[in-house]
C-alpha cells in the first residue's frame, strides 16, 4: 500500500512494505571505548615583542593529563590516534578554593590537526557553519561527569578553558569516547599484497568505510550524515569486498525504493531522523545508478526476492532518463543546474557525461532484465543502447582531437572521456587509446573528487591498464596518505590542496564515503 505526503513541490509516495523491510534491517551498532593516546600542547616562546609566538607542538604521554592544572585561556589537544566516530565523556574536577563560578569550556573536534589552526569565526562558506564541530560548555558544579550529547567525527579534540574564577582551577581526570559503527575493522582480513603503500591505502580505505557505516551508509560522519545514492553504490562495492554486511546494503536499497517522488523518481539522498524522508533533490546520474547498485547487490547475495521487489524501481529510473532525451537522441545540457552531479569542479559541462551515464545504466538494466527473463525489456533496452551509442559518437566525438567534447562550447574534460569509456561506446582497444590520449592531453577540466577518481580507476582497469591503475591509486590516494590521512577525504586535488566546493576547507569532510573504494579495486582485481 502507498501513503502520500507533500514535500515542497515534490509528491512522495511511501511504500510502507519496503520501509518496514528497511526498518527491520536497521543495525545494532557496535560500541568500543576509546581513550586518547597522547597529549599535544602548543609550545610558545617569547620574542622581543610582548605577545608570545607559537612554535609548534609538544607531545606528552596521556598519563600526564590528570596532573595538569588549567586556568583561563589554557588549552590541551587530545590525540585519539586514529579517526573516530562517537560520543565523548569528560571527567572533570577542580583544585584550589571552592568553585565559586561556573567552569566555561570551548571544545573543538578535528579530523585533521591542521583544522585546529583555522578560526571558525572566519568561516564564510555557503554551507551552514553549524556543521563546524565546536561546542561551548558550562559546568556549574565540579566534580562532574560531562557526557556530550552530540556525535562527533574526529581524531583530535581541543579543550580550552574560556574562564574559571581566580579561586579555582580545572583538572581533567579522564576523557573517553564511545566509538560506534555497524561493523568492526578486526573482521576484515589484511590485504595480501606486498606493496606497503597499497596496504596502507587499503587500511585507510577500510577505516573510512567503517566510520561511514552507521544506521545506513552515511556519506560523511562529520557533515551531512545522510544516505546519498551515489555514495551508497560505491560504499556497497567496497563493503562486499571487506565487511560483507549485506543487510545494511539491502536496507539502503529498500529505503530509496520506499520513498519515490512523483513519476517514480528517486531522491538523490535521504534523511533518517526523526523518521526516514527523502531530500527534495533529484540528480539524473544518481537515480540512474540505482540499477547498478541493485545488480551489484544481487550478484553478491543472489537475493531473488529483493531483486524482484526492486527491479521495477531500477527500470523506472532508466525510463525517466530516456524521457529526457531530445529529438536528436541526446540529453539536453543542464550544466548550469545541480541536475547531474558527475563531479565537483568549476566549469564542468556534464551534457556528454550525462548521456554516457544513461548508456552505462542501460547496460546494467539489460543485465538485470536478463536475470529476470524479461525478454521484452531486453529488446527495448538493447535497441536504445545501440541508438544512444550512435548519438554519442555523432554529436560528441571530435575526430580531429580524438576525444569526446561536451556542450555548445565543445568542452573537453576528464569526466566526459571516462564516462564514455565506462559506457563502452567504443570497443576496449579504442577505449584504451582514448584513456591514454586523455592522460597525454591532460584536459584543463580535471577531476577533483575521489568519486570521479573511482571512475577513472575503473575506466583504466576496464581498458586493460591494470598496472597504470595501481600507479594512479598510489599517486592519488597515496598522496592523501602522505599528507597524513587516516581516513580518506571528500575532496583532494593534488594541484590545489585547499580546494573546497563550499567556499572553505573548514567545512570539507575528511572521512567521506565515496573515497573508500581503493579497497574494492585492490581486493577484487589484485588481491592474491
Amino acid at each position: 500500500m502507498a501513503a502520500v505526503c507533500i514535500l515542497d513541490e515534490f509528491e512522495v509516495h511511501n511504500n510502507e512494505e519496503f520501509l518496514k523491510i528497511a526498518e527491520d534491517l536497521k543495525p545494532e551498532l557496535h560500541t568500543t571505548t576509546v581513550k586518547p593516546v597522547k597529549l599535544l600542547e602548543h609550545v610558545k616562546t617569547h620574542s622581543d615583542e610582548a605577545e608570545p609566538e607559537e612554535k609548534g607542538m609538544r607531545e606528552e604521554e596521556l598519563s600526564a593529563l590528570p596532573e595538569k592544572v588549567f586556568k583561563k585561556d589554557d588549552s590541551i589537544i587530545l590525540d585519539f590516534g586514529d579517526h573516530q566516530v562517537g560520543y565523548v565523556t569528560m571527567d572533570l574536577e577542580s583544585t584550589g578554593s571552592h568553585q565559586d563560578a561556573p567552569l566555561y569550556l570551548y571544545l573543538r573536534f578535528a579530523e585533521r590537526l591542521d583544522e585546529l589552526d583555522s578560526d571558525p569565526a572566519e568561516y564564510n562558506g555557503w554551507i551552514s557553519k553549524s556543521w563546524l564541530q565546536q561546542e561551548h560548555v558550562h559546568v556549574d558544579v565540579l566534580p562532574a561527569r560531562v557526557e556530550l550529547p552530540r556525535r562527533y567525527a574526529f581524531r583530535y579534540m581541543e579543550i580550552k578553558v574560556i574562564d574559571v574564577s581566580m579561586k579555582f582551577s580545572l583538572v581533567i581526570r579522564d576523557v573517553t569516547l564511545k566509538a560506534v559503527s555497524a561493523v568492526r575493522q578486526e573482521d576484515v582480513e589484511p590485504l595480501a599484497i606486498d606493496d606497503p603503500m597499497l596496504r596502507k591505502i587499503d587500511r585507510v580505505s577500510v577505516r573510512t568505510l567503517q566510520n561511514c557505516m552507521q544506521d545506513v551508509f552515511e556519506d560523511g560522519p562529520k557533515r551531512d550524515r545522510r544516505l546519498w545514492l551515489g555514495d551508497l553504490r560505491l560504499q556497497a562495492r567496497a563493503n562486499y569486498q571487506t565487511f560483507k554486511n549485506y543487510d545494511l546494503a539491502k536496507r539502503c536499497l529498500y529505503l530509496f525504493a520506499g520513498m519515490p517522488f512523483n513519476e517514480g523518481k528517486l531522491s538523490a539522498c535521504l534523511f533518517l531522523d526523526p523518521k526516514p524522508e527523502p531530500d527534495d533533490t533529484y540528480l539524473f546520474d544518481y537515480a540512474l545508478l540505482f540499477g547498478s547498485a541493485l545488480l551489484d547487490y544481487y550478484e553478491e547475495t543472489k537475493d531473488e526476492k529483493t531483486l524482484k521487489d526492486l527491479y521495477p524501481t531500477a527500470m523506472r529510473q532508466i525510463e525517466i532518463g530516456l524521457d529526457y532525451l531530445t529529438e536528436d537522441n541526446i540529453v539536453p545540457d543542464h550544466s548550469d543546474e545541480f541536475w547531474c552531479f558527475v563531479d565537483w569542479g568549476d566549469g564542468l559541462n556534464s551534457q556528454a557525461a550525462s548521456l554516457a551515464i544513461l548508456i552505462y545504466s542501460i547496460r546494467y538494466g539489460i543485465r538485470l532484465a536478463q536475470i529476470m527473463n524479461d525478454e521484452e525489456r531486453i529488446s527495448f533496452l538493447k535497441k536504445n543502447e545501440d541508438e544512444l551509442k550512435k548519438s554519442a559518437v555523432e554529436y560528441f566525438w571530435d575526430e580531429e582531437q580524438q576525444m569526446f567534447v561536451s556542450g555548445a562550447e565543445r568542452q573537453i574534460s576528464w569526466a566526459t572521456q571516462i564516462w564514455m569509456i565506462l559506457a563502452r561506446v567504443f570497443p576496449q582497444e579504442k577505449n584504451r587509446e582514448l584513456i591514454l590520449r586523455t592522460i597525454e592531453v591532460n584536459p584543463d577540466i580535471r577531476m577533483v573528487t575521489p568519486y570521479m577518481y573511482h571512475h577513472y580507476i575503473d575506466a583504466l582497469i576496464r581498458s586493460g591498464e591494470k598496472e597504470r591503475a595501481l600507479d594512479e591509486m598510489k599517486r592519488y590516494w597515496g598522496g592523501m596518505v602522505n599528507d597524513g590521512a587516516d581516513t580518506f577525504w571528500e575532496v583532494y586535488n593534488p594541484d590545489n590542496k585547499d580546494e573546497s566546493p563550499y567556499g572553505s576547507v573548514m567545512i570539507n569532510s575528511y572521512c567521506h564515503a565515496w573515497s573508500c573504494t581503493p579497497t574494492y579495486f585492490l581486493r577484487k582485481f589484485y588481491n592474491a
